[in-house]
C-alpha cells in the first residue's frame, strides 16, 4: 500500500477540518448532515470565515473518527482547551487498565502477547514472548522497544522469519493503513525507515489460507502464528485509546505442542 504525503499542520482548525474530510473522502454534504449543521456553514468553518463552537468541533471530529490525540490538536487550533487526558500507566487512576492488561496477557500465556503504544513502542509482553527474541542484537532491546523494528531489522528478527517479504509486505501494509486513519507523522517515519530494510516485499494470492502467519524458525523448529489485535473500544484518555494488544496465537497444531512444551 503506498502512503499520501500529510498535509502540514499548520493552519486554523478549518484547515485542520477540510484535511481530515478529505482524508476520509467525505464531502461537505455529508459531514453537515450528520454533523447536525447546515453545508454553508461547514464550508464558512473549512474556509475560515466562521469560527466553530468547541461542540461543533468535536460533533465534527467524531463524524470524521479523528484520533482523540488530534480532536485535541483541533480544539487548541479553534482556541479552546483540550477535552482529553492523558495519564501515563503509573498513575494511581490507572489500576483497572494496568489489571486488565496483565489479565489479557497472563490470559494468552504460553501463547506470546505483547501491548504497544501507537508508534508500535513496546509497553509490556508476556513471558512467553522472550524466547522468540534469542539472537536479537542487543540494542534493539534498548528502551524504548519498536516491535516493529525488532521483527524486521536485518540484526532482530527478520533472519529467522521464513516468509519474511510476505510478512514485510503486510507489517508495511499495516501500517500505511493507520497512517491514513492518524495522519501521524511518526507513523509515516517509521512505515519508511521499514521500507528500506532488506528483505523484499510479497502479496501472495490467498490460496484458501485464514490469515497471513508469521512463520519463525526457532530451536523448537519451525514455528507458525496469526496475530489477533485488542483495544479498548470505549477510551476516553489518549494513552488508553492508542494502546493495543498483539497477541501471537499458534497457526497450527505443531506450533501449539511446542509451546505448551515450554510451559
Amino acid at each position: 500500500m503506498t502512503m499520501t504525503q500529510a498535509r502540514p499542520g499548520a493552519g486554523g482548525v478549518g484547515v485542520l477540518l477540510k484535511d481530515w474530510r478529505q482524508r476520509r473522502r467525505r464531502s461537505q454534504l455529508e459531514v453537515s448532515n450528520q454533523s447536525g449543521i447546515s453545508t454553508r456553514h461547514l464550508s464558512f468553518v473549512e474556509t475560515g470565515r466562521s469560527r466553530p463552537s468547541r461542540d461543533m468541533v468535536l460533533r465534527i471530529a467524531d463524524q470524521l473518527e479523528v484520533p482523540l490525540r488530534e480532536r485535541n490538536t483541533l480544539l487548541l487550533a479553534a482556541g479552546y482547551a483540550p477535552a482529553y487526558d492523558e495519564r501515563t500507566l503509573a498513575d494511581d487512576d490507572m489500576s483497572a487498565i494496568r489489571e486488565a492488561l496483565d489479565l489479557i496477557l497472563t490470559g494468552y500465556a504460553p501463547y506470546p502477547a505483547l501491548v504497544v503504544d501507537r508508534d508500535w513502542n513496546l509497553v509490556q509482553a508476556n513471558a512467553a514472548v522472550a524466547p522468540l527474541l534469542e539472537g536479537v542484537a542487543p540494542e534493539l532491546l534498548e528502551a524504548p522497544v519498536n516491535v516493529l523494528r525488532l521483527s524486521l531489522h536485518p540484526d532482530g528478527m527478520s533472519n529467522r522469519i521464513v516468509n519474511l517479504a510476505e510478512w514485510r509486505g503486510h507489517l508495511l501494509d499495516r501500517l500505511a493503513r493507520e497512517h491514513a486513519v492518524t495522519g501521524s507523522t511518526s507513523t509515516r517515519a517509521l512505515h519508511d525507515e521499514l521500507l528500506d530494510y532488506p528483505g523484499g516485499i510479497s502479496h501472495p494470492p490467498p490460496d484458501g489460507r485464514i490469515a497471513v502467519p508469521m512463520r519463525l524458525r526457532t530451536d523448537a523448529g519451525e514455528l507458525s502464528f496469526i496475530s489477533t489485535v485488542t483495544t479498548f473500544g470505549t477510551a476516553v484518555d489518549i494513552s488508553v485509546a492508542e494502546l493495543t494488544v498483539e497477541a501471537f496465537l499458534p497457526a497450527d497444531a505443531a506450533t501449539a505442542a511446542a509451546l505448551r512444551g515450554r510451559d
